[in-house]
């Protein structure tokens, strides 16, 4: 495994986690070398974009670092893995019939949230105030969740497009699974000690008591009062 500082173990998304001093890479070595590789490349520094504008580079960062909550360093790359996928065409092998393909879309719709931007304030969804761009994103998941249209295009297909490519490039990094407790890759490990509570030697407990799920419903009311705000602002655009 390549040299890691002593600063680089146990990292989470923005140092939070509820599992302190979890490293999920301490037990690479027990992983078979191909997985070991393909896992290990995640931290390799993040090339130039290959697919994404800068401009595009700007809406997708804003809004990936939204909907994952990430405010401050470390970040996952979120945005560099899912420009390395399109620009390679790694998509899921599939895509809704009432939506352009893949590349298109995530083209398509980050032209769609500058565009919902300047009817907001005059300006690229990057450059948004956080709320503004938070009452921007909700709004698109409300639309899905109404199954109603924005900017042309089906916004629960939207949604979907930038969730599942987000939560695939953010939640296969080992920074995730540090901040999840999540111990990586079982073969040819295996485990041992099964049943709830039931710990392997290299887990850690959650310090953590507090419902997520509660905690996020809370957050999420938030979001939907605050975008109602913005309704009478956007309906010329959708």
């Amino acid at each position: 495994m390549p040299y890691r500082a002593p600063n680089q173990r146990a990292v989470t998304p923005q140092g939070r986690g509820r599992f302190p001093g979890f490293d999920v890479l301490e037990e690479v070595h027990r992983w078979d070398d191909v997985t070991a590789g393909v896992v290990l490349a995640r931290l390799a520094p993040t090339t130039d974009l290959s697919f994404f504008s800068l401009a595009e580079d700007g809406a997708a960062t804003a809004l990936t670092d939204l909907l994952f909550a990430q405010d401050d360093e470390p970040r996952v790359p979120v945005v560099a893995m899912i420009d390395a996928r399109l620009a390679a065409g790694e998509t899921d092998g599939w895509h809704y019939d009432d939506m352009p393909q893949d590349a298109e879309a995530w083209r398509q719709t980050l032209a769609a949230l500058d565009a919902d931007a300047q009817d907001v304030a005059g300006t690229a969804f990057a450059r948004l105030e956080h709320g503004n761009r938070a009452a921007i994103v909700q709004r698109v998941q409300d639309l899905g969740a109404d199954a109603q249209q924005w900017r042309g295009l089906p916004a629960h297909r939207v949604w979907s497009l930038w969730t599942r490519y987000g939560c695939a490039a953010f939640y296969s990094h080992p920074w995730a699974w540090n901040e999840m407790g999540f111990p990586g890759p079982a073969y040819p490990r295996g485990y041992k000690n099964l049943g709830i509570d039931s710990r392997e030697p290299f887990e850690v407990a959650d310090a953590d008591g507090t419902d997520p799920v509660t905690s996020t419903r809370t957050v999420e009311q938030f979001r939907t009062a605050r975008s109602r705000l913005l309704d009478s602002r956007l309906e010329g655009g959708s």
